[in-house]
């Protein structure tokens, strides 16, 4: 619980920062509107990072009950799909430099986030409206979702998480495609041209691409792993005890990219480097400013204390 609580303060500092950094600016760029979109996405999960943090803190079910409902969904809006397309766009710009695909625009950036928020908001939505309409009575806190879930609840939970399975396999699989044809042009232009200053911005690219693959393997395969047979034997004794553990490392794995994130995006995204040594430079001046003035103003008070000296000389002459 205490590492979740530092996760969420530290998540919730981080991405509110870039967000006002973000939402300052129109977006220049493709790649920052789906920059834009991700930090919702995550400053959306640390929302409800409370709920699951007060849930494993009170073993009530009331409590239990509202996490099982919307806590627990909350990964499913995790918006991790949309770095396939800004992956996308480094694919077309290394791969094919001088062909303008209309991916590349940001009227087309907006509308896929759009699309991608509604196909995952709405699936999300109705299935918390039917668990709530079918959940059974239940008197003691169970140690797992799935005491809530009426049949139907359970067979639409099932399917949820088989669909979420679906997107995550779709995401990687991009990653690793778009890695690969990277990698495989920089190889080539390197055989071609060594040191160049072309060459350098490829490998530039590619180990931005490496940065993206190793962060989403490392916060998302292993609880995409253990979730979907933790969801089908949660209730099978030793094994769901066992499971159940695994998926609790798993998720907290997964909720410490709330926190990598906005640190990969400062990375990515030069337009955003550059507004914030705006930002840096502009604090900087005005640091200097405010202590030219409190600096006059102490020079002003010595001045004014020695002339009062010189003040009592003449009235008294």
């Amino acid at each position: 619980v205490q590492m979740k609580g530092l996760l969420l303060v530290v998540g919730l500092l981080l991405n509110c920062f870039i967000m006002k950094l973000y939402f300052q600016q129109q977006a220049s760029s493709s790649l920052m509107v789906y920059l834009k979109n991700l930090t919702a996405a995550d400053f959306l999960l640390c929302l409800f990072l409370p709920l699951r943090i007060v849930h494993y803190a009170r073993n009530s079910v009331p409590i239990q009950r509202l996490y099982c409902t919307f806590g627990a969904s909350a990964i499913f809006l995790n918006i991790e799909v949309l770095l396939p397309f800004s992956s996308f766009l480094r694919y077309l710009k290394i791969v094919h430099p001088y062909r303008t695909h209309f991916l590349q625009t940001i009227q087309a950036a907006r509308k896929i986030s759009l699309i991608t928020w509604l196909i995952l908001l709405a699936p999300t939505v109705i299935y918390n409206i039917l668990l709530l309409i079918t959940q059974p009575h239940v008197s003691a806190g169970p140690g797992c979702c799935s005491a809530f879930f009426s049949e139907f609840g359970s067979v639409l939970h099932k399917t949820l998480h088989a669909g979420c399975i679906s997107i995550f396999l779709l995401v990687f699989i991009s990653l690793v495609f778009f890695y690969y044809s990277i990698s495989r042009r920089v190889l080539l232009v390197q055989q071609r041209q060594l040191a160049s200053s072309g060459c350098e911005k490829l490998l530039k690219s590619r180990r931005n691409m490496l940065v993206l693959v190793s962060i989403f393997c490392i916060c998302f395969v292993p609880h995409h792993l253990v979730r979907l047979p933790f969801t089908f034997l949660c209730s099978k004794g030793f094994v769901g005890q066992v499971l159940y553990y695994l998926k609790e490392v798993a998720t907290l794995v997964s909720v410490f990219n709330i926190c990598v994130d906005p640190v990969v995006y400062f990375f990515l995204c030069k337009a955003f480097r550059a507004q914030l040594s705006q930002k840096t430079a502009s604090l900087r001046a005005h640091v200097n400013i405010e202590q030219s003035k409190e600096e006059n103003e102490n020079t002003e008070q010595q001045l004014t204390h020695l002339g009062h000296p010189m003040t009592s000389i003449v009235h008294s002459v």
